[in-house]
């Protein structure tokens, strides 16, 4: 059918009849943010199609439906109808109320325009104004106006909403967490019985393993887990597990952060660690860029320049693909935020583990130097640490008597423990009493744990594992060497770099045996053997080993 030219200019005169053949669309909007509302698809369909028939030579000739919020045009259906307005295949567009069309004032005055220009009048089954006239658009820019006040009212409403159920430690709405189900009773996060098991090998994999995102995603994906949709792992889902505090039964919205709201599924030592390796590696939220699983340093080089971690990074030539580590910043923000050269990766990560094998060959008298040192550092803090410790028993005994009124207040039927005040200042105090625990866990082990030197026959034992882990080990056992062994690595200027190494300690623990899997991130500081960096200048430079 041609298209209706003739109309338009007559429907901008105001107060001109719309003719005996009048084609109509018929739009309607279920949101999605409002629940129980009465303005069902089907209920506006019966509703438009009743005023249609009230009114003489209109016929349904199009109809558009859309299942989202008001508060944007980005809509299916809606913008196909305007597409078909503007291609003159209806005369009006029906809709029962002004807000089930939009609820912001300035999409409503665009859209509005587009359909005048297009020849459509804009009719309301409920509400009594006509855009063929200049009172009826005044009119409805009017009611559009009380439309995105409803709105912005609504929106309100569910975020105070939100704050009040985060504050009580209930889950405020949405997609939960793997791991978790919602319990529509208590509105609280409760363990799912199976995902609860893999987020904890997600973590494991991560702490014990050090595997990175890419590397665990392909592990579970092979073991045939599959996300809360059914689909399968991604790097960046297992970021987002691991850096996801409500795995500790913590609640966060907007401000406000409540601890103890359900049961925790992961330890917080373990998650803490996540943490750590995950800022080392570049892979936290505030550092998150390329990173692959296969660079042994990472997570141990900071950029001399401007400090930032240097992070792996892949160039692809014509016959291979070249590895470095590259300034985080660099690859970010270009050459004016940085202008540090890449390090070649398979040189570095050979040079390091060489330097590390040799270290732990011939370095006994450096090793026994560097225990001498932390035994007296040791030493110097233990009185500073006992005293700490006192006081944090103190502390745990004065919590722990606050909360002992409290219960046998509630069990004598002095106490109401209902009552909200009295609940969250049970939560209050049980959360101190856990961080009180735990830091008095911390200076026990500090206190406990002098260092010691490795006799002559346990640095030889480890020395060959270590050569043999160098030698013929996977990446990741590799990977897991220079984590233990490893505390930093510094880049000078003169072309050096100069690993830092930890001290293995004597395991504590029944069962335990010393080795390099045993290797502690204790207290013993590292001691540093320079390793040479050679390059000629004005290319990239190089590691060619020790």
């Amino acid at each position: 059918m041609a298209r209706r030219t003739t109309n338009t200019k007559i429907r901008k005169a105001a107060g001109i009849e719309l003719g005996d053949d009048v084609r109509v669309a018929l739009y309607m909007r279920r949101s999605t943010d409002e629940d129980n509302q009465p303005y069902s698809i089907e209920m506006q369909d019966t509703r438009n199609r009743a005023y249609c028939a009230s009114q003489p030579g209109w016929r349904v000739v199009k109809v558009y439906s859309d299942n989202a919020s008001g508060g944007s045009t980005d809509r299916d259906n809606l913008q196909k109808m305007m597409r078909d307005a503007r291609a003159g295949l209806f005369d009006v567009l029906l809709v029962y109320r002004v807000d089930r069309f939009t609820r912001n004032l300035r999409d409503m005055v665009g859209l509005l325009d587009d359909l005048d220009q297009a020849g459509v009048v804009f009719r309301s089954a409920t509400e009594p104004f006509d855009t063929a006239t200049p009172m009826g658009r005044m009119l409805v820019q009017m009611l559009g106006m009380f439309a995105q006040f409803e709105r912005d009212t609504i929106i309100e409403r569910v975020i105070a909403g939100m704050e009040r159920a985060a504050a009580k430690g209930k889950w405020k709405g949405g997609r939960r967490p793997f791991g978790y189900t919602v319990d529509k009773k208590t509105q609280t996060l409760v363990p799912h019985e199976t995902e609860q098991i893999l987020v904890r090998l997600i973590f494991e994999l991560y702490t014990r393993d050090r595997l990175g995102s890419n590397g665990i995603a392909g592990v579970i994906n092979d073991r045939g887990f599959r996300t809360a949709t059914g689909k399968l792992w991604s790097p960046q889902q297992v970021l987002r597990v691991l850096s996801n505090r409500v795995y500790l039964g913590e609640l966060t919205f907007r401000e406000i952060t409540t601890d103890n709201c359900h049961p925790a599924i992961v330890d917080p030592t373990v998650f803490a660690e996540a943490q750590r390796l995950m800022d080392q590696r570049g892979e936290s939220m505030g550092h998150r860029a390329a990173n692959a699983s296969d660079y042994v340093a990472s997570g141990k080089l900071r950029c001399p320049r401007c400090g930032k971690s240097m992070i792996g990074t892949r160039a692809t030539g014509k016959t291979k693909t070249y590895r470095y580590y590259t300034c985080w910043t660099y690859q970010r923000y270009g050459t004016d935020a940085c202008d540090m050269p890449r390090l070649n990766a398979d040189h570095l990560d050979q040079a390091l583990l060489d330097a590390t094998v040799e270290f732990y060959r011939t370095g006994h008298s450096l090793i026994t130097q560097a225990v001498d040192a932390a035994q007296r550092d040791h030493l110097a803090d233990h009185h500073t640490r006992a005293a700490e410790l006192t006081t944090v028993n103190a502390e745990l005994a004065t919590v722990a008597t606050k909360i002992d009124r409290y219960l046998d207040a509630f069990e004598d039927g002095r106490l109401d423990g209902d009552d909200e005040d009295v609940k969250d200042r049970l939560a209050r105090l049980r959360a101190t009493r856990q961080q009180l625990r735990d830091r008095k866990t911390e200076l026990e082990h500090l206190i406990d744990q002098q260092p010691t030197a490795p006799d002559t026959a346990t640095l030889d034992n480890l020395a060959h594992h270590i050569a043999e882990i160098a030698r013929t080990g996977h990446i990741n056992d590799q990977k897991t060497l220079i984590e233990s062994l490893v505390a930093h690595v510094t880049i000078s200027g003169n072309n050096t770099f100069v690993p830092a190494f930890r001290i293995p300690q004597q395991a504590t623990a029944a069962g335990h045996d010393t080795g390099a899997e045993h290797a502690s991130a204790g207290p013993t500081p590292g001691v540093r053997v320079p390793t040479h960096l050679v390059g000629p200048k004005g290319v990239e430079p190089s590691l060619a080993g020790t």
